[in-house]
This record gives C-alpha cells, sequence and structure tokens, in this order.
C-alpha cells in the first residue's frame, strides 16, 4: 500500500547539470542545476531563476555549456550548488578545475567534466508557464575513455542524480532493459 508523504519539488531522478558561463571581467562562473532537460535533439531548457548569476552571464555572454555532473567531481559539483556567483565570484577558482574556452560560444568547457553540452542563447521565458532559459545546443562532445563503439559509454560516466527526497546524490549506472524494445515482450 502506498502511504502519502509530503510533496516535494521534484521528480527522482534529477540530472545534475553544471552551467558554465563567463563572468563580465571573463572568470568562469559555474552552478549546479537540477531542473534542465532537452526540448529537442537541439535544445536544451533550463528551469533557471533570473536572480542567478548564471542567467545574468547566459544573457550577457549569449552562450553557455551544459556538463554532466559525475561521482568522481561530487564535491565540486555540490559547491557549485551552495555557493552563489553573486556572492562569490571567483568560487570557480576554489574548485581547483580547470576550462577552455569554446571555439563556437562564448563560455568555458570544464576540462575535467566528461560531457559538454556547448549552447547558443535562444531566449528566456520568464512568464508563469515559462522554462527559464532556452538554449540551442551547437556541439556536444565526450571524453573519448566515455565512448565504446562511438557511442556514450554511460557506465563510464559515473554521472550523478539529486534525490530531492533526501538531498543525496546518487551515481546512475547499470543497464537493466533496451528501450523500445522490452516492451515488445508484452505484444
Amino acid at each position: 500500500m502506498k502511504k502519502q508523504i509530503k510533496t516535494t519539488e521534484a521528480i527522482f531522478p534529477m540530472p545534475v547539470l553544471l552551467i558554465s558561463t563567463f563572468n563580465e571581467n571573463g572568470s568562469v562562473n559555474v552552478m549546479n542545476a537540477a531542473w534542465g532537460t532537452m526540448l529537442d535533439r537541439d535544445m536544451v531548457a533550463l528551469n533557471l531563476t533570473e536572480t542567478h548569476k548564471t542567467v545574468e552571464n547566459i544573457k550577457a555572454r549569449k552562450g553557455f555549456v551544459v556538463h554532466l555532473a559525475d561521482a568522481k567531481h561530487v564535491v565540486e559539483a555540490d559547491w557549485f550548488g551552495v555557493v552563489s556567483g553573486n556572492k562569490n565570484p571567483d568560487k570557480f577558482a576554489k574548485s581547483g578545475m580547470t576550462f577552455v574556452k569554446s571555439e563556437l560560444v562564448d563560455a568555458p568547457i570544464i576540462n575535467e567534466l566528461p560531457v559538454a553540452i556547448e549552447c547558443e542563447f535562444v531566449e528566456y521565458q520568464n512568464d508563469s508557464t515559462g522554462i527559464g532559459v532556452i538554449g540551442k545546443v551547437v556541439r556536444t562532445s565526450v571524453e573519448e575513455v566515455n565512448l565504446k563503439d562511438g557511442k556514450v559509454d554511460i557506465d563510464s560516466l559515473e554521472a550523478i542524480a539529486f534525490d530531492p527526497y533526501t538531498h543525496g546524490y546518487y551515481k546512475v549506472g547499470g543497464r537493466v532493459g533496451e528501450a523500445f524494445k522490452d516492451g515488445l515482450k508484452l505484444k
């Protein structure tokens, strides 16, 4: 029997996305954002309020990079979520991570993270049904060590997910089925 619990702000699991931008002085800003998804094969949506330094930077620079956080960098990922870029403009430097400037958008790519999705800013939606930041994906890159037969090896990424019920991070891994195939067994 199911028992009613307190409604939380999200559905488990939520991806742990690290959004990187440049500040006005060229320093790097990164935020931890669990509320993000794909709108289409080449469009991302980030449910972020305009109070975030990251959103200010995205609007000013017209670009950003979405990274998948991994288990190796859970401390840094959490740091980027608990420290505000508005109050601590050099929080990236304190993380010890490094970056290169994207060749396609005005944003940094974090070297230590396995996946980088480079995006051009399209629009910000702020009405009652608006999602927030909308971006067009211009390139996705993955570390070679995380590729198998030219495809992303999900287990090797050790991507993490956020649990909104207990505020924990969990490693994503262990394939349990074949999408668009297993269900056909019930035919």
